[in-house]
Order: structure tokens, then sequence, then C-alpha cells
């Protein structure tokens, strides 16, 4: 079965709320054959993204650059999965109050160099969630999930 691997960094209860939108999608029932795996940037290992067929990343713009925790993350896993995983499906979601623009450089330098294929555009979310971003969030994650039914 198919593994999608979400990666986060929840800090605030806006990104959590984002996060729940992206799992929410995620794990719609119309979406079979897909085990869905979260973990927290902080927590997430090399194993944890070998052993996915996709991937959705969340992170806060903090200063205007990607969470340390997400940064953390890629300088763990970078180097032992770099040649395993190219070619993978991957989605991301930023929330931010400003500066999101340099985490989304970021997160796209990372994966690129990692020669991930994006699966649906970023979603980017300034300030307080509307019904609007939730949904942009929900429908990341569908699409990122669907893509790996088998």
């Amino acid at each position: 079965m198919p593994t999608l691997l979400i990666v986060h960094h929840t800090p605030s209860p806006h990104t959590q709320a984002l996060l729940e939108a992206v799992v929410s999608g995620a794990t719609d029932p119309e979406i079979t054959g897909v085990d869905v795996v979260r973990r927290p940037a902080l927590a997430a290992t090399a194993p944890d993204v070998l052993d996915a067929d996709g991937y959705l990343l969340g992170t806060p713009a903090n200063l205007g650059y990607m969470s340390g925790a997400l940064k953390h993350f890629f300088d763990t896993v970078y180097y032992p999965c770099l040649d395993a995983t190219r070619k993978r499906p991957f989605g991301y979601w930023v929330h931010g109050n400003e500066g999101t623009e340099g985490a989304q450089k970021a997160v796209d330098t990372v994966t690129t160099g990692l020669g991930w294929e994006q699966a649906a555009p970023a979603v980017v979310v300034r300030g307080e969630p509307g019904r609007d971003d939730l949904s942009a969030c929900w429908e990341l994650g569908a699409t990122v999930a669907a893509g790996l039914m088998p």
C-alpha cells in the first residue's frame, strides 16, 4: 500500500487548523489504498521518508524562512534520502503574517535539490485561516493522496 508522509511544524492554532484540513483531505473516504502517516518535523526520520511514496510538508514562515523544525528535518534526511526518493510527489503549505515568500523559496530550493516533483501548487496562508484557506489545504491533502492511489 502506498504511504503518504505528512511532515509538519504546528506551533500555533492557525498552523494546527491548516494541518487538520490537510489530513482531512488526505484521509477522505473516497481516497482508498493509501496509508497516511503524520510526523512532527522534529520527529520525522530518514526511514520515514524512505518508507513513504509521497510527502506533504507544512511550516510557518519564521522571519522570512521555513521553520527551524522543518529545516532540521531537511538537514537530517537530505543525504540519506537524496538518491532513493527522486521523482516522488510532494506538496506543501506555509502560514505566516509576512515573509512567506522566503519560506516558499526555501522549501522549493530543498525539494528541487532532492529531485521531488511538486504534485500540487503550494498553499500560502497569511493571517487567520479563512474558509477558502482551509478548503485549499483540504484540496492539497486530497490531491497528493489521490495521486498515490493504486
